[in-house]
């Protein structure tokens, strides 16, 4: 059941129903932002109920925007190699983006990727908050400033707690309640030409070790004995 349309953003348009495929449906319909004008459809998060492991991206490239599955661009094949890389099955993860249309400027006939304004981030964050819920990870990995400032406010800085294990704030807090991690996005290692990429890479690597470590860790804090 939908909520009043006085609230603000998507909450409206988040169904009671947490089930995935009912999130997705109603996530086809949401019109929280001016976003969905311009994108070719909403692009909802992928992958099994209960993964273990939350990706979260900023938002849509040009690739998912026509495809309509996140990380299927330059950056998502570049993650999928960082994953296998850092030994992690993506069957175990559930990927998804902090805003779920695709915000863009048309140059001549490209459409060039723009960072989603704080008010989009916000308008998007019950999709996010509502995929939490229905997937129950045990660790979310925010991938770049936009996903982990959609949950952790604005003021925060990635280079400052990246790897850090951290917590939603009181307000987004959720049951079971998952760890909270952030690092680079993979895009920003595609732009990167530095003489430090392989390095800039292979820590990125380490950051999505750290997450599969982290879970491993929860696993033995839950054994009995």
């Amino acid at each position: 059941m939908r909520r009043g349309v006085d609230e603000p953003g998507a909450q409206q348009f988040v169904p009671a129903d947490r089930r995935l495929s009912s999130l997705k449906r109603a996530a086809s319909d949401c019109r929280g932002c001016a976003l969905y004008e311009d994108a070719t459809q909403t692009v909802f998060g992928q992958g099994k109920p209960q993964a273990p492991l939350m990706l979260v991206g900023e938002q849509p490239g040009d690739y998912e925007d026509q495809e309509g599955v996140p990380f299927v661009g330059p950056a998502g094949r570049l993650l999928n190699r960082a994953l296998d890389d850092a030994g992690i099955d993506p069957a175990l993860t559930y990927q998804t983006n902090a805003v779920k249309h695709f915000k863009f400027k048309r140059v001549g006939k490209r459409r060039i990727h723009e960072k989603p304004g704080r008010i989009e981030v916000v308008a998007c964050q019950p999709w996010l908050i509502a995929e939490i819920e229905s997937v129950q990870p045990q660790v979310v990995l925010c991938l770049g400033a936009t996903a982990a400032q959609s949950l952790l406010g604005s003021a925060f800085r990635v280079t400052a707690h990246r790897g850090e294990r951290l917590r939603l704030p009181a307000p987004l807090q959720v049951e079971p309640e998952p760890v909270l991690m952030a690092t680079i996005h993979p895009s920003a290692l595609l732009r990167d030409r530095s003489e430090r990429r392989e390095e800039n890479y292979a820590s990125f690597v380490d950051d999505l070790r750290g997450a599969s470590t982290g879970l491993a860790a929860m696993f033995r804090e839950n054994q009995p004995g």
